[in-house]
């Protein structure tokens, strides 16, 4: 009898000692554990994160870190962290979150485009990725990675080729760069080279005009006949005499800095630079804006015609009117200076 109560006392004993651990484990593992009310939440984990990094990020997203801790010194996920962006869903256990954060980095998407300078797109990327600005723009100037894939600094900005683009947020600065020249060799198809070949252009000469015909017009209809135009003065030794070039040029300089020029003068016509396209032959050295896809394609898909001038038309503005001697060009430019004087505009 006394046996008896001694095996029912260990039994109790034993399902209760069992009870505690099977809630034990049920707590560390897969009780849900988090505290906020969204679907899901996102942490980010830098490339050198400790887990002291992590756990300060999940810390008001648990309701309980310190089973947390117990777990991911159990699953060794604290000597294991994996760099990028992960989501915790609401009512996930600490094993989900584990699981979650060790395996599933979730993509970004990086969008850009109307980025002037490579300054300005490593800032903007630098909000979207984890490399810093700095460290993207050292990249991307690098003269031995742009001597070997026939770029300088002045072309460099035309490999970024405007769009959306999946990243895994923990990309370094290296990564993204060599991640964007393959998106602009996969644009450059054989199609494209051979079209741009028959205007006696380089891909890089192309994106240049591309990026003139772009500051001229956003609209898609016009930019392939405004691209004929300075296809047609290029062919005739003509200078192109874009005015979006003499604004770059200006912009270039200390007394136009944090200024717009929205009325091009005599005085700018003058400026001594290689981006003066009324003083100097040819295309300019390198691009003066970031063109959009459709820019690109209309200098290789150009409208074919004999246009030589072009000037925007004061009665539909955004439009651009187009002659074939300077005569009719000079009437339809009388037309538009007297518009921008009678708007103030003269500057």
């Amino acid at each position: 009898m006394y046996l008896k109560k001694i095996l029912w006392a260990t039994a109790i004993i034993g399902l209760i000692v069992a009870a505690f651990f099977a809630y034990y484990v049920y707590k560390v593992m897969l009780k849900p554990n988090t505290a906020f009310n969204n679907e899901a939440a996102y942490v980010y984990i830098p490339s050198d994160a400790t887990y002291e990094d992590v756990r300060k990020q999940l810390e008001p997203l648990l309701d309980d870190i310190a089973s947390f801790d117990i777990l991911a010194q159990k699953k060794q996920y604290i000597s294991h962290i994996k760099a990028g962006k992960y989501a915790i869903k609401r009512g996930m256990s600490n094993n989900d979150i584990i699981n979650s954060i060790r395996i599933h980095n979730l993509p970004v998407t990086v969008s850009f485009n109307n980025q002037g300078t490579l300054e300005k797109l490593a800032g903007r990327i630098s909000k979207e990725i984890e490399a810093d600005s700095i460290s993207l723009l050292n990249a991307m100037q690098d003269d031995a990675f742009l001597g070997e894939h026939n770029f300088n600094q002045a072309t460099a900005l035309g490999m970024y080729l405007p769009n959306s683009y999946e990243f895994f947020w923990n990309t370094s600065a290296i990564k993204f760069r060599n991640r964007m020249l393959k998106e602009y060799q996969r644009f450059w198809t054989e199609d494209r080279i051979q079209k741009a070949h028959n205007l006696g252009l380089s891909p890089n000469q192309v994106i240049t005009l591309a990026s003139i015909v772009y500051e001229e017009s956003k609209k898609p209809i016009e930019q392939p006949r405004i691209a004929g135009v300075y296809l047609n003065r290029l062919r005739i030794g003509m200078p192109l005499q874009a005015d979006p070039t003499i604004k770059f040029a200006a912009y270039q300089l200390p007394e136009y800095k944090n200024t717009v020029i929205k009325r091009v003068l005599n005085v700018h016509k003058e400026i001594d630079s290689p981006y003066n396209t009324y003083t100097k032959l040819g295309l300019p050295p390198g691009l003066i804006a970031m063109p959009d896809l459709r820019a690109i394609d209309a200098v290789l898909n150009y409208e074919k015609h004999k246009f030589l001038y072009f000037v925007a038309d004061a009665s539909r503005l955004g439009y651009h009117k187009f002659a074939k001697t300077l005569t009719q060009h000079n009437k339809y430019a009388s037309e538009y200076h007297r518009y921008l004087s009678s708007q103030g505009i003269n500057r």
